[in-house]
């Protein structure tokens, strides 16, 4: 019901825009955190409002671009990096994952998108390396959730259930293989 008044919400300022509707879209990405969205939430509303192709490469574009702002804010504030540090540690415990899991993660609907970002800055080694992997991390959340998410929502409870389990699964087995290449390069 909320994300139904928030689509047609965001349908009406969006038709009202214009030729401006899709810089619109993409500012509603960027202030998407200070409205505690999730980012299914938005792409979604992308899907509808533009289709399937320009609503993924706007949520693309948005998502990147909130990549990139939270990469200088974390540089240039250390009180907002130690806040999504505290975060990371009372919600993963400071858990070491790798870059294939954070891509999988991405996928999840509810998981913490700068909290992602933030093991991404820890794993990389610089700006340039940090952008090239987020802006792979979003492109399947922009593809599937624009494509899908409207029918992701209407599955019913036991089929998103399985879906989920699928992906933790694949994220446990990602897991499993980087500790085994670990444990093999001690040897």
């Amino acid at each position: 019901m909320c994300m139904d008044n928030f689509n047609n919400s965001i349908q009406s300022l969006i038709e009202g825009a214009g030729w401006l509707a899709p810089a619109l879209f993409i500012l509603i990405h960027l202030i998407r955190p200070f409205l505690f969205l999730p980012v299914i939430v938005v792409c979604i509303a992308g899907g509808v409002l533009f289709g399937f192709v320009e609503g993924a490469v706007l949520s693309f574009i948005g998502l990147s671009l909130m990549s990139l702002i939270f990469y200088k804010l974390v540089s240039r504030f250390p009180r907002f990096r130690e806040g999504v540090a505290r975060l990371k540690t009372k919600i993963l415990h400071d858990r070491t994952i790798t870059v294939s899991q954070v891509m999988v993660l991405r996928v999840m609907p509810f998981v913490h998108f700068h909290l992602l970002s933030l093991y991404l800055m820890e794993m990389t080694d610089g700006f340039k390396s940090y952008m090239y992997y987020s802006g792979l991390g979003v492109i399947l959340p922009a593809v599937l959730y624009t494509a899908f998410g409207e029918a992701i929502t209407e599955f019913p409870w036991y089929v998103v259930s399985l879906f989920m389990l699928l992906l933790a699964a694949v994220y446990a087995l990602l897991g499993r293989i980087h500790q085994m290449n670990i444990e093999g390069s001690k040897s």
